[in-house]
């Protein structure tokens, strides 16, 4: 009986110790998203002309119309590797609106708040999206980030490069 209660209390202690060391070798987490709006401001000129201003993240540029995201979380290892789980992300536009596009995405971390921009990328083939917009991606980021990510964005992008989502960074409590 001794034997018993001593292997289970070992078992337990195990159980409750090992996620919190998994979580040693975060670098960076993200919690929630945000659907891309691929125009960030419009103006009208003197002149009666139209400015606008695409809603470009860092040097990635957006693509051509709204999606929208449900959730988000990552988390990225100090080692580059990366999870990503996304719920939703969907059209939020045109006549499409409410579907996938059969698009395929990957993820790409950029750590500095200042051109010029260094991306650390899942492999650009990516993911396929799942018909309601669901993804997973496990994966290794190239080249491994820095061991410290000052000013950390991550973007979820489709295979021609455009961002469709951003993570939204996970403060420490």
């Amino acid at each position: 009986m001794l034997k018993a209660t001593l292997a289970l209390t070992c078992f337990l202690c195990v159980g409750l110790v090992s996620p919190i060391r998994a979580g040693d070798d975060s670098l960076v987490r993200f919690d929630g998203g945000i659907g891309v709006i691929p125009v960030s401001n419009v103006a009208v000129n003197a002149d009666g002309t139209v400015t606008v201003s695409r809603n470009t993240v860092r040097g990635v540029n957006p693509p051509g119309q709204i999606w929208v995201i449900a959730g988000l979380n990552a988390d990225v290892e100090t080692d580059g590797r990366i999870e990503v789980r996304g719920r939703g992300l969907l059209l939020g536009g045109g006549n499409n609106i409410g579907f996938n596009a059969n698009q395929r995405v990957f993820a790409t971390l950029i750590c500095s708040a200042t051109a010029p921009f260094t991306q650390f990328s899942t492999p650009s083939t990516g993911v396929a999206l799942e018909p309601n917009g669901d993804f997973r991606i496990d994966d290794t980021l190239s080249p491994t980030p820095p061991a410290v990510c000052a000013s950390p964005v991550l973007l979820i992008r489709n295979a021609a490069g455009a961002w469709f989502a951003a993570g939204i960074l996970k403060l420490e409590d």
